[in-house]
Parts: C-alpha cells; structure tokens; sequence
C-alpha cells in the first residue's frame, strides 16, 4: 500500500494521540469499547445500517449485552438489535479498525465509521478512516488476526 503525503501526515499526527489515549484493557474486562459502560459512546448500532449516519441513542431504549449497556434511538432499533447483535454490533467490540490492524486498541468517534460487507467498522477519526479505505479487505485480514489478543496487550 503506497500513501501519499497527506495521508503520511494525517496518521503520523493521529498515532501519537492514538497511542496516549488507546486504554490499556485487562485480561477479563468486556471486549466492547464502552466509556463509563456504554457501548459505542451511546450512539445507536443498528442506525448505521438503517441511516447511513450515526445517531446517538437514548438510555430509556436500552439493554445490556457482552458486558456494556448498549442504547438505541428508538424500540425498533432495539429490537432489530436484541434479534441479531452480531449482525448490527461493530467488528472489533467497536476499538478503532485501523488501530487493530496494526495490532493496537484505541477508541473510536461516531462519525468515523464505514459499513463493508455488511460490518459496521468504527475508527479513531475521519482522517484514520481514510487511511483504513485504501485497503479494507487488507486491514480487515489485519485487524481479525489481531482480535482480540490485542486487548490483552
């Protein structure tokens, strides 16, 4: 994979914020990216397939799975989740798709994210997903071969 010179700068700027704010995660702790025990920031799983855009959830529509609390913009939502969680859940228990292509865990914003074969893929930032897009079917090798002994790391 070649990169040009902007992307170069894009993920030499974001690797050293990634790697001071990547949460080191202990052998035992939940799989899922959940600041203070809400999955994915509180935004809603199931609205990236439905939408095409994150929209955040709301705690009177939601429920616990792997560990986190996972919220929804509405019952349905919740529902279509509560059906199929490995189908709408992110690849990765929502870390950073990149990160976990090169081995490492780092948290995720709600716009960078990117629906590939029917996966939702969360990353660090939209400047890192643009990385990520030049070679997902390559990351994504990455990344499962990685997951999930880099939480352990």
């Amino acid at each position: 994979m070649r990169l040009d010179r902007r992307s170069l700068l894009a993920f030499g700027f974001a690797l050293p914020i990634m790697a001071t704010t990547a949460r080191p995660v202990r052998a035992g702790s939940s799989d899922v990216f959940a600041s203070d025990g809400v999955a994915i920031s509180g935004y809603d799983t199931v609205a990236y397939f439905k939408h095409g855009a994150p929209v955040m959830g709301h705690p009177e529509h939601s429920l616990i799975w792997r560990g986190a609390v996972w919220q929804f913009s509405d019952g349905t939502s919740m529902q279509a989740f509560e059906m199929n969680p490995m189908g709408y859940a992110p690849k990765y228990g929502g870390y950073c798709a990149y990160a976990m292509s090169k081995g490492a865990v780092a948290p995720t914003v709600p716009e960078a994210f990117t629906i590939y074969e029917g996966q939702l893929y969360l990353n660090f930032s939209t400047d890192v997903r643009a990385i990520w897009k030049r070679d997902i079917p390559g990351n994504v090798a990455l990344a499962d071969a990685h997951w999930p002994a880099a939480l352990n790391r």
